[in-house]
């Protein structure tokens, strides 16, 4: 990223922003609530136009944006509620294009393939983030944007997806996270958004 900033409702979120990572690093964008680790995320995917700067993947296809090479994962879970759990995860096995694990197998990882014919509108709060992170795993894509991944879970969750996260790292993965609280995985590099 090269002097990014973005404007939202005519307020400068942020602005002049730089960072320069590669393969093996977490990230971990901290901030005080509102101050736009979530729209930083954002404007990297490219779901929100920035308004001056650049981002820039290095090694990638110059023809594709750099969001055709991450995976973004909000705060919103991205799930169909009248779709099983496991059509919810197929329709992004098939939508990246880039198979990795089968979507059963997704669901493995985090213990919920026992809810993989039940409409995804009856899971619990963490069900469903558990659900979404599956989607990191059904398509390899080297960039992961994670906006506070660990909402929802519980603390043997939260251990299992550090452990996720850390093996993503270990086979040159890049990971951005925006966080309040401890990813249990050491850091590489901080990027702190706006003031105290």
């Amino acid at each position: 990223m090269e002097g990014l900033a973005c404007e939202r409702g005519g307020r400068t979120v942020f602005e002049d922003v730089c960072l320069v990572a590669g393969a093996g690093d977490l990230v971990t964008v901290t901030g005080r609530n509102g101050a736009g680790k979530s729209s930083l995320l954002r404007v990297i995917a490219g779901l929100v136009p920035k308004t001056e700067g650049s981002v820039r993947v290095e090694g990638a296809d110059p023809q594709k944006p750099p969001g055709e090479h991450m995976h973004y994962c909000g705060h919103a879970d991205a799930l169909k509620p009248s779709l099983t759990v496991r059509e919810n995860l197929a329709f992004w096995h098939d939508y990246y294009g880039i198979a990795r694990l089968e979507p059963d197998d997704a669901l493995d990882l985090f213990d919920i393939g026992h809810l993989a014919d039940l409409p995804s509108a009856y899971l619990s709060a963490g069900q469903k983030r558990r659900l979404s992170l599956c989607r990191l795993f059904v398509s390899w894509r080297p960039i992961w944007l994670l906006d506070e991944p660990t909402s929802a879970l519980d603390a043997a969750t939260q251990i299992r997806l550090a452990e996720l996260m850390q093996a993503h790292l270990g086979a040159g993965g890049l990971i951005l996270a925006a966080t309040h609280g401890d990813l249990g995985l050491r850091s590489s590099l901080s990027l702190a958004i706006g003031g105290p």
